[in-house]
């Protein structure tokens, strides 16, 4: 019987393709890349000493490479082979994209099949889309290959040349990288732009004000209604400064001082608050304008990375992780893409759900087509929608998704559903209002100037349909000073759509606008209001926000830096490297980011310029194309504009520290040429970052240091970021290391010295053990190497390990007593036993102070309990719940509604991750967008939770397993060339 094999990607594809196809396919897997560049030491021993041996690519041969099958991917090789052996055609069904077309490639290269060959792609995981690409094979695009191919020699020659110079200079073990260089690099610019950061103080005015004129007296209380914020704007027709006014550096912009802007002081502010209240403000001016807001696209990785971190948590690893499982699954497209274009089947699909799900008149008038901004987009591929030609709900799909599927699943639908839904539309009311002073003080800290006139304004939009807001909003990354200027918005789905269906994390986007929510009384030209209350305030200037993993991927695709593909590795290479750390969502670059980044900026420019990088994502695009060759590309990236011809007269040219590489965009000197001349390079100065009077920070081998002009030493606490080092605390610093080694006394019970001192990871107590007698160390080391050998031996002559403990938070160096040292050196202390026996030991670890019990544990609240807790209450805490690391205590309800009359229990409103939700102890359900917790009745709750009843349990996904068998036809495939040696 005639067979067909399919080889796809991934296993867990393989189950879902085969059932499409039937019993006359057999569909394998290949588990991603069969092969990739040989590392020097699995190269065979006869090309150790050749053109590989270097870089596992043959850089005088038309940069041939050296490919072996991964150790690890040998018997998926051993397998394939088998199957094909079976088949009288076979479909390479890897992914649609660069990397996918490379893998389909290695297939042929090692897999040599003797039958017809297909390339078979498809951008979903259903029937009909697996059978539409079975119609519509094509040969393999070997274009595609070369750019991928040259995308991973080019990152093999920059890692490899670059990275030595980082280990001799820097340290040992770091790596370079064409575009986690650049990465790390934006991040290290914005902690400068905050070390540099000088903030400016300034004062404003808020004004309670209302429209009715007897507000606030003690006969009439004020209607909500009738009263609004406004904030002074203007002094005698000068605007008052704001954040946005300021520099960096903490002066007025030369344009607010060429405007005459008006700089507040605590004096004239106070001032001019005091005369509000005492005058009669009049309207000056009512401006209304139509308000109409468009949905936005539909996800691409870029989008869909930013948007789950903004709304769900979710880092980009995680987040494609997760899109990875749903699209093979089925639920969604494919999720490597640039390109915001749906198919005609997609906007049908997306168009008639609205219209069943919201109403017709929320469904466009006629269909959205979205532009791709990104140049290189890759416009076959789809932007990241619902799988199939029919979109399964959210709730449909709930019973077959875990948590984090589900939540990425409901996000992407609500966005694709809102990309075909209708503007939202309103009114924008804006008003000025003018209050006559009594005459004020104010000016620029000039004490003679002063005002007749205040101006203060506020505006608002009242939205009055919602349109695509019932479904969706976008989020939005912390902005500076984003409340000033911004109008408030009443009626708006802020809070709801960016918090609905997103989790915990959309409450954070959707905060700013659920603060600003009000409606403006209705007022005209001319009309007096009342002046209940004026405050004066004064305000900071903050420094640039840090890059978050979603701004920080938002700032590369703007830039054209990487591609879809690797935005996700890219976040995780600097975290995993050590160049960033994460404070909170915040991105923090460490020291040794620094250091790297100054030797790259002084000695390799034009690997971090980002027009350079950015340059070269477009060169690989056109070698996609077919407009470049991969060959004279990576020539003149290499070699530079002469070629290898003139690598000679490069080399020799070069002295002391050249300009940067050049591909075909760049400048005149190959990689090669700028490497070979580099010239010193003064490690010393690389790891060094002036902090200022005389004080230096220096990145060692162990760790960040200050050095001052005297050699003083002082260590940089771990959790310190560079932005919160100023010379105030390093002086701070110098002061605690003075305290290093200070002497607390003696252990009564050992004899020992106890020391303080002051550590990498902050400041800790130890003992001081004797120097073991010559004669004892040798015998030790002697018995201990006949026992088990060096490694024990080695300990052995080191003696044993001094006790050692850090200080609490709540202790400092500088006073610690010999008491508190003995007492955190007795940790961890036995709290007691439980019933069967185990002991119960309190600990401070890592991540805080804790309980444990064999293998499981409990956070305490504080350090000092490590010694106060007692095993009652250890045994209380053992028997709750255990809370992930972070996780509040439970939390009582929000509101008790009384007995359901249908089960007998009570029920009660709690505030759940997802938002508020009914439970009576067994059945949850969320309440609905209409009910407020605050008003809803209980007989509306006892409703809610027999319908959830009455549906039951959710279903449970179940698959059939189907064997694959298969038939024949006709072979018609393009093959690419073979240029690469290969082992294995």
């Amino acid at each position: 019987m005639s067979t067909k094999l399919v080889i796809v990607e991934s296993p867990n594809k393989v189950r879902s393709i085969a059932g499409y196809l039937g019993k006359d396919f057999d569909v394998e897997a290949s588990v991603g890349h069969i092969r990739d560049l040989a590392q020097p030491s699995e190269l065979p021993a006869a090309e150790k000493k050749g053109p590989y041996s270097k870089f596992a690519v043959d850089v005088t041969d038309g940069f041939k490479p050296y490919y072996v099958v991964n150790p690890d991917k040998k018997k998926t090789v051993t397998q394939l082979r088998k199957a094909l052996k079976d088949a009288d055609e076979l479909y390479l069904a890897t992914d649609d994209d660069r990397e996918g077309e490379a893998i389909a490639w290695h297939l042929l290269e090692v897999l040599k099949p003797k039958v017809p060959v297909k390339r078979m792609t498809f951008t979903e995981i259903t029937k009909e889309a697996v059978t539409r690409a079975l119609s519509n094979t094509r040969d393999l695009d070997t274009h595609r290959v070369d750019a991928q191919e040259t995308r991973r020699i080019l990152d093999r020659l920059v890692g490899y040349e670059v990275s030595p110079v980082l280990w001799r200079k820097v340290r040992a073990g770091l790596s370079a990288g064409r575009v986690q260089s650049v990465a790390t690099r934006l991040v290290v610019e914005r902690e400068r732009e905050r070390m540099a950061f000088k903030p400016a103080g300034y004062w404003g005015v808020e004004a309670q004000l209302s429209t009715d004129l007897a507000a606030g007296s003690s006969l009439r209380p004020t209607a909500v209604d009738s009263s609004f914020t406004a904030r002074l704007t203007a002094l005698d027709g000068r605007r008052v400064a704001t954040g946005r006014d300021f520099t960096d550096a903490g002066v007025l912009r030369p344009a607010a001082v060429k405007a005459g802007t008006v700089h507040l002081h605590e004096g004239a502010a106070r001032a001019v608050a005091d005369a509000i209240t005492r005058a009669v403000p009049r309207v000056a001016e009512v401006e209304d304008k139509p308000y109409r807001r468009r949905p936005a696209a539909p996800f691409t990785t870029s989008t869909l990375q930013q948007e789950a971190s903004r709304k769900l948590r979710m880092n980009p690893r995680e987040t494609m992780r997760v899109a990875q499982a749903l699209y093979e699954n089925g639920f969604i497209t494919y999720m490597r893409t640039d390109s915001t274009v749906l198919s005609g089947q997609a906007v049908a699909a997306a168009r008639s759900q609205v219209a069943e799900l919201y109403g017709a008149e929320y469904v466009a008038p006629k269909p959205r087509v979205y532009a791709t901004k990104t140049k290189g987009a890759q416009e076959a591929h789809e932007a990241i929608r619902p799988a199939g030609d029919h979109f399964r709900t959210p709730a449909q799909v709930s019973g077959q998704l875990t948590g984090a599927q589900f939540r990425l699943y409901e996000l992407i639908w609500r966005r694709t559903v809102a990309s075909q839904m209708a503007d939202a539309t309103g009114s924008t009311a804006t008003v000025r209002v003018d209050v006559p002073l009594r005459p004020a003080d104010g000016g620029s800290r000039d004490a003679g100037i002063t005002f007749s006139t205040a101006s203060l304004s506020a505006s608002g939009t009242v939205i009055t349909f919602r349109g695509f807001l019932a479904a969706y909003e976008e989020g939005r990354d912390a902005e500076r000073y984003e409340s000033e200027n911004t109008p408030a918005v009443a009626g708006s789905a802020d809070a709801a759509a960016a918090g609905e269906g997103a989790g915990a994390g959309g409450a954070a986007a959707a905060k700013a606008g659920k603060d600003r929510e009000v409606r403006l009384p209705a007022m005209i030209a001319g009309q007096e209001l009342a002046a209940l209350a004026a405050e004066a305030a004064g305000h900071e200037t903050t420094p640039p926000p840090r890059y978050t993993e979603a701004s920080l991927v938002k700032a590369l695709e703007e830039r054209e830096i990487g591609r879809p593909s690797t935005y996700a590795s890219i976040m995780s290479t600097i975290s995993d490297r050590g160049y960033v750390e994460h404070r909170g969502q915040a991105l923090v670059p460490t020291w040794l980011a620094f250091a790297v980044t100054r030797l790259l900026e002084e000695n390799f420019s034009e690997l971090v310029d980002y027009d350079f990088t950015a340059s070269m994502e477009a060169d690989l695009d056109r070698i996609a194309s077919g407009e470049e060759d991969r060959v004279d590309w990576l020539t003149h990236f290499y070699y530079g504009p002469q070629g290898q011809a003139g690598a000679g007269v490069n080399d020799a040219a070069a002295s002391g520290p050249a300009p940067a590489a050049a591909g075909p965009a760049g400048e005149s000197q190959g990689l090669k040429a700028l490497v070979d001349g580099l010239g010193e390079i003064d490690a010393r100065a690389v790891n060094s970052i002036d902090i200022g009077e005389g004080i230096t920070l220096r990145v060692g081998r162990y760790g960040p240091y200050l050095e001052d002009a005297e050699g003083k030493r002082a260590n940089v606490p771990g959790d310190l970021a560079p932005d919160e080092l100023t010379v105030a605390k390093a002086q701070e610093l110098f002061t605690r290391a003075a305290d290093d080694g200070r002497e607390l006394g003696t252990d009564p019970s050992t004899g020992h010295t106890i020391v303080a001192k002051d550590g990498r990871y902050g400041p800790y107590v130890t003992e001081i053990l004797p120097e073991p007698e010559t004669g004892e160390a040798e015998a030790a080391a002697g018995s201990a190497s006949s026992r088990s050998g060096t490694k024990t031996a080695r300990r052995a002559r080191k003696g044993p390990k001094p006790r050692t403990a850090s200080l609490f938070k709540s202790m400092d160096l500088a006073t610690v007593t010999l008491e508190q040292a003995l007492d955190l050196l007795s940790l961890p202390r036995v709290v007691g036993q439980d019933a069967e026996g185990v002991d119960i030991t309190a600990q401070n670890g890592r991540y805080g102070p804790y309980l444990k019990r064999g293998t499981d544990s409990r956070s305490l609240e504080s350090e000092e309990q490590l010694f106060t807790v007692t095993l009652e209450q250890a045994l209380e805490l053992f028997a709750q719940p255990k809370r992930r690391r972070g996780q509040a205590a439970a939390r009582g309800p929000l509101r008790e509604l009384g007995t359901d009359p249908a089960t007998g229990r009570q029920v009660v409103i709690k505030d759940g991750r997802f938002g508020p939700y009914f439970t009576d102890g067994e059945t949850n359900v969320t309440l609905r967008r209409d009910d407020d917790p605050a008003t809803v009745t209980p007989e509306r709750a006892y409703e809610l939770l027999a319908e959830k009843r009455a549906k039951g349990p959710a279903k449970k996904r179940t698959t059939r397993k189907t064997t694959a068998k298969r038939t024949t036809t006709k072979r018609a495939t393009a093959k690419k060339s073979t240029t690469s040696k290969t082992s294995g």
